[in-house]
């Protein structure tokens, strides 16, 4: 099989999680011989492990090498922990090792990836480090922190506040408006293909919907849309749904400057990963308001 053919499979698998743990080729040799389709990503420095239930499976496989592990390893973090302690308030000790909790933040989501053997409770809602993993972490800290504390609701706010009646604030609004819109200029030679996921400057991965045919103004739309022509036509979108995402397969290249002059072009491999992401992350939020909402009527 070539590496497009690879990648290609690899775009059409379910949704995948991510998997780190210390290199040696013993342990590496009993991943793959647990999860066969996994692979590694240089990207997220990580292993990713495709299907519905990788979650599930990985937990157990990370149990089932935490007992492999000799003790002097889960002692050394132990000792480590004693004589150079996180003081954090993020950070809280429990039996099996440490309990991360922080606001939302992709910056710590990606740097607790890295630390082998991190794994989320998504009951708990935390972040679980063994003791082994100590020194990983202790290298990860000042990133973590910084992130989380550039996340609270109050520095958020604080920011907003100091953005208020500048400029910044001004072009954000604006580009909140137009994005409200829906619509995206396209090359009126070479239309995008209609319900079927392409990529954007503009909005990332989006599903066209509709070509107007109206002829957009491009000096009224160039701080949006900077590349739109007089020989742009108006075309309506909407977001890409996970499913949609997932049988998507990527372009053999990156887009060329043809490609991005027109408005369009197939995703690659690394814009599949993003937005598939960020549709997983768009559907629980929404799966959780609808449980919520569920449960305050069963209340009543």
């Amino acid at each position: 099989m070539t590496d497009d053919h690879q990648e290609q499979a690899e775009a059409d698998r379910p949704p995948q999680e991510t998997v780190t743990f210390t290199f040696d080729r013993m342990t590496v040799a009993r991943f793959r011989e647990t999860f066969p389709n996994a692979r590694w990503s240089d990207r997220l420095q990580a292993w990713t492990v495709p299907g519905k239930t990788a979650r599930k499976r990985i937990d157990r496989w990370l149990t089932t090498e935490a007992d492999r592990r000799k003790p002097y390893e889960e002692e050394r973090g132990r000792d480590a922990f004693e004589f150079e302690p996180i003081l954090s308030p993020y950070l809280q000790v429990f039996a099996g090792g440490l309990r991360i909790r922080t606001p939302n933040s992709r910056t710590v989501v990606d740097e607790l990836r890295q630390v082998p053997f991190a794994r989320w409770n998504g009951d708990d809602k935390v972040w679980e480090i063994p003791f082994a993993s100590y020194d990983d972490l202790q290298h990860r800290w000042e990133a973590i922190e910084d992130a989380a504390k550039r996340s609270e609701p109050e520095e958020r706010r604080k920011r907003a506040e100091a953005r208020r009646g500048t400029k910044e604030e001004a072009r954000a609004k604006r580009r909140a408006t137009e994005r409200k819109k829906r619509r995206l200029p396209v090359s009126s030679d070479d239309f995008p293909p209609l319900c079927r996921p392409v990529a954007t400057a503009a909005y990332g991965i989006v599903v066209i919907t509709d070509v107007s045919g109206q002829i957009v103004d491009p000096e009224e739309i160039a701080e949006h849309h900077p590349a739109a022509t007089e020989e742009h036509v108006w075309a309506g979108w909407r977001p890409s749904t996970l499913d949609e995402l997932v049988h998507t397969w990527p372009a053999r290249s990156e887009p060329g400057e043809y490609e991005r002059l027109r408005g369009w072009w197939n995703p690659t491999l690394d814009e599949l990963r993003e937005a598939k992401r960020a549709a997983k992350s768009r559907e629980r939020r929404k799966a959780e308001s609808r449980d919520a909402a569920r449960r305050g009527d069963d209340a009543l």
